[in-house]
């Protein structure tokens, strides 16, 4: 597993940041039917029990986006990841259809409101550091483009940034091809609810991508640790 640390300026701008990380081997696949049954299952819950203006209230969504105000970033612009999927669905979108790796991190983040990132871990080149987007800091986010990334938390490995709680980069995203996942969950509320969802992140990587040689750390205060699922 890469080492995940955290710098100095968002350990002071967000004082209450955990952050889980999950490593495995994996075996991804275009689509996986037993999987989109669930996720269509939880939309159409979702729908029911949520409207789009108790979105924000959400504790996880809540504390991102304060920690975008924070670090000088507008929550409204650039909204964080998992609350552009629960207003998507709130809109009556469907959730895209990437694949299968991507598809249930997906899930986790609408389920749980964390913002969180997939990545092909072979394609990170050392480890990793979250600190603070730059300015004309160049960065490439899935799907959309070139990505102005200045305030935002940013992950960076030892050649640029990799991950926002906004948008993914090109260059380490999740292919039909990656064996290796690693999987950041950012916390920025704490730990509440934390180790539901990578306990529910592990369940759907047991059960749709045959996940193997799982190791999942806890980052807190900067400091990293062994997150012991089972532990009260």
């Amino acid at each position: 597993m890469k080492t995940v640390s955290i710098s100095n300026k968002i350990l002071a701008a967000c004082p209450d940041l955990q952050v889980a990380v999950i490593s495995a081997c994996v075996i991804n696949s275009e689509s996986n039917l037993q999987l989109w049954e669930e996720i269509s299952a939880y939309e159409a819950e979702f729908r029911n029990n949520f409207k789009i203006e108790e979105i924000n209230k959400q504790a996880p969504i809540r504390a991102t986006r304060l920690a975008y105000k924070a670090l000088g970033k507008d929550p409204n612009r650039y909204r964080p990841s998992s609350e552009a999927l629960c207003r998507r669905i709130l809109r009556g979108l469907p959730l895209y259809k990437i694949n299968t790796l991507v598809d249930l991190i997906n899930l986790v983040s609408l389920r749980s409101g964390y913002s969180i990132g997939g990545f092909d871990e072979d394609k990170i080149q050392g480890n990793l550091i979250l600190g603070v987007g730059e300015a004309n800091e160049l960065y490439h986010g899935i799907g959309r483009g070139i990505l102005n990334i200045e305030g935002l938390p940013v992950y960076r490995d030892e050649i640029s940034g990799i991950g926002t709680p906004t948008s993914d980069e090109e260059r380490t995203k999740i292919e039909l091809d990656t064996v290796h996942l690693l999987m950041i969950i950012n916390g920025y509320s704490g730990i509440d609810g934390l180790k539901e969802a990578v306990i529910f992140s592990i369940d759907l990587l047991k059960r749709y991508v045959s996940a193997e040689t799982i190791e999942c750390k806890l980052i807190k205060k900067g400091e990293t640790f062994d997150l012991l699922l089972n532990d009260d």
